[in-house]
């Protein structure tokens, strides 16, 4: 997508992308957590599994996978460490063998309220208001659900 002629002619190609513009901002949002996040022992992938869960314990991978975009190629290595880590434990499904259920340690559930406190740096590092960043994040909600509609 790029913008209009007019426009076109002031900025590079690149800069006129709009993949590029979501691309380098979530480069930008990841460094900002990197700095965070060490606080927490949890890499960007870590903190988002862990985000899941804190909403809701007890999931299937899948069900981890589909909240997160993922696949279970790759969550389940991340889940491993995770596991070593002491923060969430991984047990086959009784009911389905096939299935693994992962729950929350205690350490894993003590976390949450430590990743709350970091929120406001977060805030703070995008320059923008909370009505700001929630408007833009409800923008990009929207944009990934028409862009996920229209992929098939």
């Amino acid at each position: 997508m790029t913008t209009t002629p007019s426009s076109a002619a002031q900025a590079p190609l690149l800069d006129q992308q709009l993949c590029f513009a979501l691309y380098s901002t979530s480069l930008a949002m990841m460094r900002v957590y990197r700095g965070v996040l060490p606080k927490l022992g949890l890499t960007y992938p870590q903190y988002l599994v862990m985000m899941v869960l804190w909403e809701r314990d007890e999931l299937t991978v899948s069900d981890i996978g589909a909240r997160l975009f993922l696949d279970s190629a790759t969550l389940t290595p991340l889940l491993k460490r995770m596991e070593t880590q002491g923060l969430v434990q991984r047990a086959r499904a009784r009911s389905d063998e096939r299935q693994v259920i992962i729950t929350l340690t205690e350490q894993g559930k003590a976390l949450r309220g430590q990743a709350a406190e970091m929120m406001p740096a977060v805030l703070s590092a995008t320059k923008c208001s909370l009505d700001e960043v929630t408007g833009l994040r409800d923008q990009l909600v929207k944009l990934r659900k028409h862009l996920n509609d229209s992929a098939g």
